[in-house]
């Protein structure tokens, strides 16, 4: 048994080792180099000179920074929730459907999050333009005129956040689907017998066992949108 639990021990540490070693070379060493260099006073190439906490204290005196912090979480809470749960809901009512139409209706939720950014960009512009984008005849309804959305602060953040869930919650819905399809038909048949309605199936159901995927989809658009940059 000792003999056999040596092998393993060696058999799994030669598999770990190659891994350890590119990831120490090109993930952990540059996130040190990286930390050392913010106590420092350097260019882009040389070591720099040592100013200890001088960029810390500079940086948390600087009203940008804190802007830019404030701006970040504020996107954060308008897409990581909203597209986790409206990726839920558009995947229950999806994974309700059979045959093409289920299948047509995936491709165009999908489609959105294979377009590169400069296309996604390209056509909400066009569409939001305040003097000829066809979105804003039904604004001018509400209203009563063009609004020019990327020019208004009050609504620049909201559009961006609406634009980028479209973007990605075909991911999402994805994700979603995959958990819902491994939810045993059994388990609705026999609420149903003994009576028990939709949102009661949901609630004791679906959402405890679609639980693990709501926590890592949660998790993958949060550290998605807290690094998105385009």
């Amino acid at each position: 048994m000792s003999k056999y639990r040596g092998s393993e021990v060696m058999t799994a540490f030669v598999l770990l080792v190659p891994f350890v070693i590119v990831y120490a070379v090109l993930f952990v060493y540059p996130t040190l180099k990286m930390v050392a260099m913010t106590f420092t006073k350097a260019t882009l190439i040389g070591e720099g000179e040592w100013v200890g906490l001088k960029n810390y204290s500079r940086l948390f005196k600087d009203k940008l920074f804190f802007n830019a912090v404030t701006n970040t979480f504020y996107f954060v809470a308008l897409t990581v929730i909203p597209s986790t749960l409206l990726g839920l809901f558009v995947a229950m009512g999806v994974n309700r459907l059979k045959g093409w139409l289920q299948s047509v209706l995936l491709a165009c939720f999908f489609i959105p999050y294979i377009l590169p950014v400069s296309v996604v960009y390209r056509t909400w512009n066009w569409m939001l333009d305040s003097q000829f984008g066809i979105a804003q005849y039904p604004i001018a309804m509400i209203v009563g005129g063009n609004v020019a959305i990327f020019r208004t602060v009050s609504l620049f953040m909201p559009t961006v956040a609406w634009i980028t869930v479209w973007w990605l919650i075909g991911f999402n819905i994805l994700l979603f689907i995959a958990g819902l399809r491994n939810i045993s038909s059994e388990s609705y048949e026999a609420a149903r017998l003994d009576g028990a309605t939709r949102w009661q199936m949901f609630r004791r159901i679906t959402w405890p066992l679609i639980w693990p995927i709501t926590v890592l989809v949660a998790t993958i658009q949060l550290i998605m949108q807290l690094k998105i940059f385009d």
